[in-house]
């Protein structure tokens, strides 16, 4: 009987001896079962965890906290409960369905994929770039729906979307555009370090991610920004005499003074300031500028600007990249072990195990999210108090209350849920905190 298998060599079966697969069939075995456990796992934490918020916000929906009883009314904090559980509500659906898609791409439908682009592709870079955007297709298509019910559904039922069909259309355009612009020659560069530099790959993937965050944060508010949003300057007057004047108090130098134009999408207000170097910009939302007095707006930008003065923006930096290095250092020890992919009836291709090193990575994210909101949190309290000191605390409490109530944001979070999921102090608390200082 003729095998059509070619028998391996003494120098391949040598070279297997000294190094076998980290994981053995009985081993992955029980492995692939335990990624699959903890992405159920994770799900379920997320839900139970929707539960907890929804049933502390409908507990104490019918009265407003003592501190923000003068300035919130009963029907804007019953307003905010019912937008806070609308969303809890989407979110859990949005939950159940991804968790039940990431076992079943891990254990269905990743297979039959592979294969079909096995049969359209040679063996090489191309087909592990193009199994990668496969993918990323079917999640875009897949999470639509999720967009559209958010955006036009729930948005719009509490008064917040103003985006058209077309606008909403376009950016997910341009957005998939931008993605498969940056997303296919990195793939191919990964690709071709893990290839050419087996032992050290990942250790040039990981700084040359680290560049290109801080490139893509130089270029974002010049070349990305502009694609979705219009930015004018502030005109003249007296709250930009004002403005120049913090900034210069805390020796501030950027690029300009934009208003952004928030207002064609959503009514809801914020600012930041975004770039490196002498690329930074300020940007204001046009809805902030129409419902915030110029003190508010004043402690808004001393809190965004706290950040700068303390550090903040360094530590973020290098928190991202700390995280980074740690998933090329599991990206690198699923390569070498070996026999991963194969556990899951799957091919030995690098997109293969990419996708299932990062869809185990998942429930390990989640686990790990109340120490990077811990340090967020931590970091938010600094600002608050840096904006305290260059503009007063009454303008800061002032301008938290009145974000709070403009966005629907809950004033009654559940203690558990917030630690896993405010990367911001629940307003009560900054509050009570600068009203302590």
């Amino acid at each position: 009987m003729r095998h059509n298998a070619r028998c391996p060599t003494y120098a391949e079966r040598a070279e297997a001896a000294r190094h076998p697969p980290l994981f053995g069939a009985a081993s992955l075995s029980l492995l692939a079962c335990a990624i699959i456990a903890a992405i159920v796992l994770s799900g379920a934490l997320d839900l139970y965890l929707k539960w907890r918020q929804a049933a502390c916000i409908a507990a104490n929906r019918a009265a407003v906290p003592s501190d923000f009883k003068a300035v919130v009314t009963i029907e804007e904090h019953q307003k905010a409960a019912d937008y806070t559980l609308a969303n809890i509500r989407l979110g859990a659906i949005q939950t159940a369905f991804d968790a039940i898609m990431a076992v079943l791409w891990l254990t269905a439908l990743l297979a039959p994929l592979a294969a079909l682009i096995a049969g359209i592709l040679p063996p090489g870079l191309s087909r592990s770039v193009a199994l990668l955007v496969a993918i990323g297709a079917v999640g875009a298509v897949l999470g639509l729906p999720f967009s559209i019910a958010r955006t036009f559904w729930l948005e719009a039922k509490f008064g917040f979307n103003r985006a058209t069909p077309g606008v909403f259309a376009l950016d997910r355009i341009k957005g998939l555009a931008l993605q498969l612009i940056f997303a296919v020659p990195l793939l191919y560069g990964l690709f071709w370090l893990l290839a050419a530099m087996p032992r050290f790959w990942w250790l040039a993937g990981w700084a040359a991610s680290v560049l290109i965050t801080i490139g893509l944060s130089v270029a974002y508010p010049t070349w990305i920004a502009p694609l979705f949003n219009q930015f004018k300057p502030l005109p003249d007057g007296p709250i930009k005499t004002r403005i120049e004047a913090l900034l210069a108090r805390c020796g501030f130098e950027s690029k300009g003074l934009f208003v952004m134009d928030a207002s064609k999408r959503s009514s809801h207000g914020n600012a930041y300031f975004s770039g490196f170097g002498k690329a930074k910009r300020i940007v204001f939302f046009d809805t902030l500028l129409e419902k915030h007095t110029d003190d508010e707006i004043l402690s808004i930008l001393a809190h965004e600007l706290g950040h700068f003065k303390l550090g903040h923006i360094g530590q973020r930096l290098a928190q991202s990249a700390a995280f980074t290095f740690v998933i090329f250092l599991v990206l690198h020890w699923a390569f070498s072990a070996g026999g991963l992919a194969s556990q899951f009836g799957l091919p030995n291709d690098p997109g293969v195990v990419l996708i299932i090193v990062l869809t185990a990575m998942g429930p390990i994210l989640h686990l790990a999210a109340p120490l990077t909101n811990w340090l967020s949190r931590r970091a938010e309290f600094q600002a608050d108090d840096f904006a305290r000191t260059m503009v007063g605390k009454d303008a800061m409490i002032s301008a938290l209350t009145r974000l709070s109530r403009d966005n629907l944001a809950t004033l009654t979070p559940d203690r558990l849920y917030a630690l896993f999921y405010y990367s911001h102090p629940p307003a009560p608390l900054r509050v009570a905190q600068l009203r302590a200082a």
